[in-house]
């Protein structure tokens, strides 16, 4: 092979061409137009693997630049030393030694091997269409597939049932459920949920250093969970008492049982629980019970004291708990990272739901009909046949032209209030006046937006309006000297002004 016949200095020339050209077709990928989702994580994927090689080809740089074995040193100490000209026949006679025991072998440049790939790159196959393995239902990337997983939430015991749709909202917001019912199924669902998270970012996302970024959400989460304020869960000290685990208690303070018996039932049985002995029986019992592991070790006590198939392990219930937790941080970091997807996976089953079996089933034989070669960028960059400028439906299309004479799209309603904005059609125009661009306006003119200005586009009509409501407000705001009444001494009824008046006349 060719290869063998290189020497040390040649192989990091070639390296270094190898590099070049890698950064250079990594930059020609990244300004390659791109139509539709399959175009871009495509893209992302080749650069992958352009950069992953790239990758192998600086740590074999570093490797000769290194020169452990001393290789490097000696060989250009023999092309640089005074036997420069011997070390060059001897070269040459090798050269032409290994051409006469293999006449056909011919050197392909590099420069042929990036022309392909650019090839590749502008006209690909209809093999290179489809680099990555996603499911018909994540559609290549465009959407979320968590069927399986929602089967698998709603069968846990105790949690809330609801439909698909409601699960795409809830699955990122694992804080919402109650931690009594956090158990081994949930941990079970947690880690099926991460898994396909993290499969389907590496997929979409190929150019994310994922791991790079879970150790930033683990620093995170450390410093939330030392500080016991992680979402689901926050250190309550005032529920701790009842919690599962209990809550500890000191018993150098009591001197007897009756002492510890003061406490209390439930305080006696949170500790019992604590220590993972048995809490059930009377008051004079539990105390007993409890007082009698003072000063001792858990390990120094009968087995007849301890709760069945429990021994006290909260730092085990902490751990499992803090396990569980983390793996709640990493789903929420993925959920960030895939909000573009999950709403996307949203809006298309709500689209699905609205559709009649009859639509459904013609959707599925365009899709068996449709040719295999046809990709998704022909479809992001085709433009509807819309001669008449109609609104798009949920499809994209054009709606039919009875639906937009029937809603009146074909009309415009200017309002003065809102900048002369226009609105199309009745219906937006009249939720328009209670809508955040009507108020501003009314706001700026110093009216306030309240129902006696509805239907009123025209800013003088509004403040001609506005002076006659203060104007009927002021007559009809009380005024002290003229409704007031007074009674004099003989028992007259008179308003203030006239009993001001008469007072000061002395006529009272």
């Amino acid at each position: 092979s060719l290869s063998k016949m290189e020497t040390l200095v040649e192989q990091q020339r070639r390296y270094h061409e190898e590099r070049e050209r890698l950064e250079d077709a990594m930059v020609q990928e990244k300004l390659l137009k791109k139509g539709s989702v399959r175009d871009h994580i495509n893209s992302d994927h080749r650069i992958k693997d352009l950069l992953e090689r790239s990758g192998g080809c600086c740590k074999a740089l570093v490797e000769l630049y290194e020169d452990e074995d001393g290789l490097r040193k000696e060989e250009i100490q023999s092309l640089s030393g005074p036997n420069e000209l011997n070390e060059f026949y001897d070269r040459f006679r090798q050269l032409k030694d290994f051409h006469r025991r293999y006449p056909g072998e011919i050197a392909e440049p590099m420069l042929l091997e990036f022309q392909r790939i650019a090839e590749e790159r502008k006209n690909p196959a209809d093999e290179y269409q489809n680099l990555v393995d996603f499911s018909d239902e994540e559609g290549y990337g465009k959407y979320l597939d968590l069927h399986r997983l929602y089967v698998r939430f709603v069968n846990i015991k105790g949690m809330e049932k609801m439909d698909y749709l409601k699960y795409l909202n809830a699955f990122g917001q694992l804080s919402d459920i109650n931690k009594d019912k956090k158990g081994n199924d949930y941990n079970k669902y947690l880690d099926h949920l991460l898994e396909y998270l993290y499969n389907y970012c590496s997929r979409v996302k190929p150019l994310m250093d994922i791991e790079k970024e879970i150790e930033k959400a683990t620093r995170d989460f450390d410093i939330q969970w030392s500080s016991g304020t992680f979402p689901g869960w926050k250190r309550d000290s005032s529920s701790s008492a009842m919690s599962k685990a209990g809550a500890p208690l000191d018993l150098s303070g009591f001197a007897s049982r009756k002492e510890l018996a003061l406490l209390g039932m439930d305080r006696l049985k949170s500790a019992l629980m604590a220590l993972g002995l048995k809490c059930g029986g009377t008051l004079e019992e539990r105390a007993e019970r409890l007082f009698s592991t003072k000063g001792k070790q858990l390990s120094g006590l009968p087995a007849t004291l301890f709760a069945k198939g429990k021994k006290a392990q909260p730092r085990d219930i902490n751990e499992r708990n803090r396990e569980m937790a983390f793996k709640e941080a990493q789903i929420y970091f993925f959920v960030d990272v895939l909000a573009e997807q999950k709403k996307a996976t949203r809006d298309n089953v709500e689209r699905k739901q609205a559709r009649t079996a009859g639509e459904l089933e013609e959707e599925e034989e365009e899709q068996e009909e449709a040719p295999p070669s046809d990709s998704d960028s022909d479809e992001g960059d085709a433009i509807p046949y819309n001669p008449k400028n109609l609104p798009l439906g949920w499809d994209g299309k054009p709606i039919p032209y009875w639906l937009y004479k029937l809603h009146g799209l074909n009309m415009y309603y200017e309002c003065e209030v809102c900048g002369n904005y226009r609105y199309r059609g009745p219906k937006a125009f009249q939720r328009h006046f209670s809508e955040w661009r009507h108020a501003h306006g009314m706001r700026c003119l110093g009216i306030p937006n309240t129902a006696h200005f509805a239907n009123i586009t025209s800013i003088a009509e509004a403040q001609q309006l506005w002076g006659k409501l203060k104007a009927k407000k002021e007559k009809e705001r009380w005024q002290a000297d003229r409704e007031e009444e007074f009674e004099d001494s003989v028992g007259n009824v008179v308003t203030k002004k006239t009993y001001e008046d008469l007072r000061k006349q002395g006529l009272l």
